[in-house]
């Protein structure tokens, strides 16, 4: 609450006499929110029913209705439970029925409580009305950006300028040339005019929040609010139903930067879409290394063997989950693959006291110092948050006063010591959960996380360069793997592939299960088979959804819907199989582009071998691809270390490429 003013009052029969009964005391405040900033009014008897709020729908804009929202559809009704995903809502803005309020008395419910308690986001302010009466008070009116007006509020008690003061902290009010009663709200500079003419007014609370912070409309479950994108992306005129998507890639483009994803076929993208992959191999998975295969593949001291191998392993089996709690720490860099159980001793032990010696310098803030740092208090205010509602359906999080929580808060607090320029960003622990679940120990857990902050670090940068370059990779590959689907999503002002956006943020922790994403992010941090695999999972659920998509001829909102929908249905192995197919379509392939080749890291896959292998040309073609799926046999580790090839059992992988 950053403005409170009690003494506000409703005139409910303004104009007609001065009896005390035509007055309604109520309490004014203005309330900050992670993603907006609300005004709430709502009279003395109410301020404690947070069930007698006017409540959302999110097919409409903000005007209003004199009657109250069923008790049991407000989304912030007392009997409403608290959940994680109703937290991160995306659109939280109050918004009602347009129904013309008269001046008669008030009127109440059945329990005696009045309805004229209101709610609204700044973001569908268009204008504040303000006047002095002579009998000493002043009072202001609201009007929304569909010009329907609240009642007159009217300041008994001090006057409205701490109001302005507050309000104009969060939108820019200008004076209006036609009447100097009237501030208006300016639209933001940084909105360029071909953004705004590109949407529909009621659509701009939101479209502001994606401008202002892509994280957090993304995190709030930005594709499930399909009914009001639709309205809000599209004219209801029939005519006009599609937007062309050169407009769209600019609506993109200038939300984020440097974003430049191709909507068009031109010349360049006319050879890719010739190319022609085969058809996909078949793959199959095994069973998850065991901790006989892990034992067996270190020496004396503890080294591992053969690293090419145990990754390969892990890649096409993942880990039981007894050895997650060691191997993760290779995975991630946090242990050297090639130190001793001596040497990874050690290193615990130094970064043991590097951790406690950084979380003691934000445990040791007084509250008088964070007082006046308001970075730290603004990183401690948005963890606790975040804290709160993170896995909490999981055993280790859930119930209140959980250890685990205690623990998540700490490491991400610590982390703002170790990282303050970046600090806490949103979405930061979704990617620690699992890691502190898996770990069980606040110091390991910590540097694990910070050695896969190292590898998202880009995503959560505020210029987003990780994001661009994902979004823009992405395109490549999908649009080489099935460039008809591509302009399929084109047509629907979809090419941009705005829904991948949380896929690639927090790397799917929304999409899949708890466990399942346990394997999926151990599979990828072997960097097998080639680098930016995740991209490749991208586009085999896009692929696996294609037909559907395609033959039900979804459009822009029923294609954001359905792929919104895919949450926790998504069968990993399936997915992993599917990805790994991809990969090798496109390892085989005799001319892939050089923009693909890079981004998976193959660009050296059609070079002539060395001439003493012996391999012809045909063999050259496949030299990248076979040395990833290369039959594997299973080491046998003799008493002395020393490690001798054995032939190729039941349980162990065959990686050749069908």
């Amino acid at each position: 609450v950053v403005y409170e003013q009690e003494g506000v009052f409703i005139h409910s029969s303004c104009g007609k006499n001065d009896d005390q009964d035509s007055l309604i005391a109520g309490i004014l405040r203005v309330i900050e929110k992670e993603n907006e900033v609300v005004v709430d009014w709502r009279p003395l008897d109410e301020t404690l029913d947070t069930s007698n709020i006017l409540c959302a729908g999110k097919d409409s804009s903000s005007v209003v209705e004199w009657t109250q929202t069923p008790k049991e559809k407000c989304p912030r009704g007392a009997d409403r439970p608290s959940s994680y995903e109703a937290e991160w809502d995306m659109v939280t803005t109050v918004s009602f029925k347009k129904k013309p309020h008269s001046n008669g008395d008030t009127t109440t419910h059945a329990n005696g409580e009045s309805k004229w308690s209101f709610l609204f986001s700044l973001t569908d302010l268009k204008s504040i009305k303000q006047n002095k009466e002579g009998m000493g008070w002043s009072y202001l009116v609201f009007c929304l950006k569909d010009d329907v007006k609240l009642p007159a509020l009217h300041f008994h008690r001090g006057d409205s300028k701490p109001l302005i003061k507050c309000l104009e902290k969060h939108v820019a009010l200008n004076e209006s040339p036609h009447d100097e009663r009237v501030l208006l709200v300016k639209t933001q500079k940084s909105l360029s005019q071909s953004f705004e003419n590109l949407f529909d007014e009621p659509s701009y609370g939101l479209l502001q929040k994606w401008k202002k912070d892509p994280y957090i409309v993304t995190m709030g479950k930005f594709s499930k609010v399909t009914n009001y994108i639709v309205g809000s992306l599209r004219s209801s005129d029939p005519s006009n139903q599609r937007r062309p998507p050169s407009e769209m890639a600019d609506f993109f483009n200038d939300t984020i930067p440097g974003l430049k994803i191709n909507q068009q076929e031109e010349p360049g993208f006319e050879v890719i879409t010739r190319i022609d992959l085969g058809k996909q191999p078949e793959v199959s998975r095994r069973e998850p290394v065991s901790a006989e295969e892990w034992a067996k593949n270190m020496d004396s001291e503890g080294r591992i063997l053969d690293v090419d191998y145990i990754k390969r392993l892990i890649f096409k089996g993942g880990l039981c989950h007894t050895l997650r709690k060691e191997a993760w720490k290779f995975l991630l860099g946090y242990f050297p693959w090639n130190s001793t159980k001596e040497e990874r001793a050690n290193l615990q032990k130094r970064k043991t006291d590097e951790y406690f010696r950084m979380k003691l310098q934000w445990k040791s803030v007084s509250e008088e110092q964070e007082k006046r740092n308001s970075r730290l208090r603004d990183y401690r205010s948005l963890i606790e948050k975040d804290v709160n509602r993170t896995d909490r359906t999981n055993k280790f999080y859930e119930g209140e006063d959980n250890p685990g929580l205690i623990l998540l808060h700490d490491i991400l607090m610590t982390y703002c010591m170790y990282d303050f320029d970046l600090g806490y960003v949103q979405g930061m622990s979704d990617l620690l959960s699992p890691v502190l679940y898996v770990m069980e120990n606040e110091v390991d857990a910590f540097w694990c996380f910070v050695s896969y902050m190292d590898q998202m670090h880009q995503n959560f940068e505020e210029q987003m360069q990780g994001m661009k370059t994902q979004l823009i990779q992405l395109s490549h590959l999908l649009r080489l793997l099935d460039s008809g689907f591509c302009s399929y999503l084109e047509s629907q002002d979809s090419g941009y592939l705005y829904f991948c956006f949380r896929w690639l943020l927090i790397r799917f922790k929304r999409e899949f299960s708890f466990q399942d994403i346990l394997r999926l992010w151990e599979v990828m941090w072997t960097e097998l088979p080639c680098q930016n695999f995740h991209l490749l999972l991208c586009c085999a659920i896009l692929e696996s959804e294609k037909q559907q998509i395609m033959d039900k001829h979804y459009g822009f909102n029923e294609i954001l819907k359905h792929i919104n929908e895919l949450s926790m249905k998504i069968d990993v192995e399936y997915i992993l199989c599917k990805a790994e197919a991809i990969s090798m379509q496109m390892m085989n392939c005799k001319e892939l582009p050089q923009t693909v080749s890079e981004i998976l890291g193959i660009e050296n896959s059609s070079v002539t071998p060395d001439s003493d292998t012996g391999e012809d040309e045909s063999g050259a073609e496949l030299s990248c691809a076979t040395s990833l799926y290369q039959s594997v046999s299973t080491p046998v580790v003799a008493a002395n270390g020393t490690r001798d090839g054995a032939p190729q059992t039941a349980e162990t992988p065959s990686l050749t490429p069908a």
